[in-house]
């Protein structure tokens, strides 16, 4: 029983496994339906059924209306602040963004494993899908850049007053220093979320390591790690909020640069 307790691999949780059409193949490319796309339509329908529940515009709003109300405020207020009233096209965008972190983030917290057969799969762990987010922030950037200012949008890697000859060694390095945004968009998120999870895993392995001990010191390391594993559980649901938020904010704050130029 030691010995299986001691072979809990913390890195099993972010396995992607097919749920539905396992031997689905076009051109040599599985096309099964995993339990990463399973979470993601499980996030999308919460996100519609939170969303669709606060949009009754009752004259006298419930909890769930003004729930809706204040997520909806609080990521315009932050669109205002860093944009300005030119931001307001990209509030429903960047508000998706936001309320799709933030859900995924949470509903991979939830402890579903307590029954058995189910696990909660944090589909933010991935790079591949924070990826794909930061990337198509990124696009968007570019796009309304491009679009608003056309080949002057290049006048953001050189700021103004800046001598001539500076410029040689400036230009590059804002070139490469914006470049490099979607890379660290998309690993923040994944590299915060991953590492939070696989601490809860290895705690929650020492907690029947300990109660599988034959010697004294066990039951005191498995109360010691369960104490952790909440302490973390609170840290969690604070970083996947506080993640949400940066995600977002740093997504205004790059549209604000194609926007704005500054």
């Amino acid at each position: 029983m030691a010995a299986e307790a001691s072979a809990i691999d913390p890195m099993a949780q972010f396995h992607i496994d097919p749920v539905i059409g396992s031997g689905w193949s076009v051109f040599g490319y599985n096309l099964a339906f995993t339990n990463s796309a399973a979470f993601m339509v499980i996030v999308l329908a919460v996100l519609w059924v939170f969303m669709l529940g606060g949009m009754r515009r009752q004259l006298v709003p419930g909890r769930w209306q003004v729930a809706v109300e204040s997520m909806t405020s609080f990521v315009s207020n932050m669109i205002d602040a860093n944009i300005g009233p030119k931001g307001k096209h990209f509030t429903p965008y960047v508000f998706s963004l936001f309320m799709f972190i933030l859900l995924a983030n949470f509903i991979g917290l939830f402890p579903l494993a307590i029954i058995p057969g189910l696990h909660a799969f944090t589909v933010t762990s991935h790079i591949t899908v924070t990826g794909v987010l930061a990337v198509m922030s990124f696009s968007i950037v570019l796009i309304v850049g491009f679009a608003k200012h056309g080949l002057k949008f290049f006048s953001l890697f050189a700021p103004h007053g800046t001598p001539w000859y500076l410029l040689i060694l400036i230009f590059p390095i804002e070139l490469v220093s914006f470049l490099v945004r979607p890379f660290s968009l998309g690993l923040r998120l994944f590299v915060a979320m991953t590492a939070g999870h696989i601490l809860l895993d290895v705690f929650a392995s020492f907690i029947i390591q300990g109660l599988h001990a034959n010697n004294a010191i066990g039951p005191v390391v498995s109360i010691l790690s369960f104490a952790m594993v909440i302490a973390v559980s609170a840290l969690e649901l604070l970083i996947a909020a506080i993640q949400a938020y940066v995600f977002a904010l740093l997504t205004s704050l790059y549209l604000n640069d194609a926007i704005n130029l500054h």
